[in-house]
């Protein structure tokens, strides 16, 4: 894995070389992007129904259909990554530091410690 110039970007170098200028069909990107979207529609859709499902034969069948949209979505995104079409942003780690110790301080309010 590599950083791009911006110190804040993580990605990978781009494979293979997309058009500068794009016309309508689609490209190994376009197809990856959607598969990706989809699966992240469909696992919204799926943690609904899996929460909601009264028959435990029906909620088993859900959730096991909820995990393997997820790992198709993992992989998907690993497929991006990997190709240089996903990017990532690094936050600052005073930020996340002030993040962990905010959500640090709301494990007082839980009824029952954190084992």
């Amino acid at each position: 894995m590599q950083q791009s110039q911006n110190s804040n970007q993580i990605a990978n170098p781009q494979a293979g070389q997309l058009p500068k200028v794009k016309g309508p069909e689609m490209n190994d990107r376009d197809f990856l992007n959607d598969a990706l979207s989809t699966c992240k529609y469909i696992t919204d859709s799926l943690n609904i129904a899996v929460r909601e499902a009264s028959h435990q034969q029906l909620h088993a069948d859900l959730l096991q259909m909820l995990n393997e949209t997820h790992q198709s979505s993992r992989e998907f995104f690993q497929l991006m990554f990997q190709n240089g079409w996903y990017k990532l942003e690094a936050e600052d780690q005073q930020k996340v530091n002030q993040a962990h110790q905010q959500f640090s301080n709301y494990s007082s309010q839980f009824p029952y410690p954190l084992q």
